[in-house]
C-alpha cells in the first residue's frame, strides 16, 4: 500500500507556471504506475497524465505541450509541471497510483483510466485566473 500527499498548488494569472508534486510513501513506490487527475468545478474527475514504471508517459490532448508528469523512484516522488496554464485548468489536483495502468496502456494512454488507479492523495487546489 502506499501514501500520497499532495503540495504545490496555489492561484495564478493565466499563462503562469505551477509546479505540483507528490510524495508517496510506503514500499515498492518504483513498482506503481502513477498519474495526475483533476476535478474542476462541476465536472467528472479526468486523468490528465501518466507516467508508467518503465518511464513511458501519457497526457490528455488538452494538455500536451504544456504539461509535464515526471518522478524521481529514489526520492519517492512524482511532479507534474505545468506551463502556459488556462482558466480551464482551473481544478483539484490529485496524485494516484496504480498497481498497473493495464486500461491506460490497453488505449494507448490517449485516455488517462480511472479504473487503473486504487490510491489517491487528498488533492492540492489550482486556480488559473483570466
Amino acid at each position: 500500500q502506499v501514501q500520497l500527499v499532495e503540495s504545490g498548488g496555489g492561484s495564478v494569472q493565466a499563462g503562469g507556471s505551477l509546479r505540483l508534486s507528490c510524495v508517496a510513501s510506503g514500499y515498492g513506490y518504483s513498482r506503481y504506475c502513477m498519474g495526475w487527475f483533476r476535478q474542476g468545478p462541476g465536472k467528472e474527475r479526468e486523468g490528465v497524465a501518466a507516467i508508467d514504471t518503465d518511464g513511458t508517459k501519457s497526457y490528455i490532448d488538452s494538455v500536451k505541450g504544456r504539461f509535464t508528469i515526471s518522478r524521481d523512484n529514489a526520492k519517492n516522488t512524482l511532479d507534474l509541471q505545468m506551463n502556459s496554464l488556462k482558466h480551464e485548468d482551473t481544478a483539484m489536483y490529485y496524485c494516484a497510483a496504480a498497481g498497473d495502468c493495464l486500461a491506460t496502456r490497453a488505449v494507448g494512454g490517449i485516455l488517462i483510466v480511472e479504473a487503473d488507479f486504487h490510491y489517491w492523495g487528498q488533492g492540492t487546489q489550482v486556480t488559473v485566473s483570466s
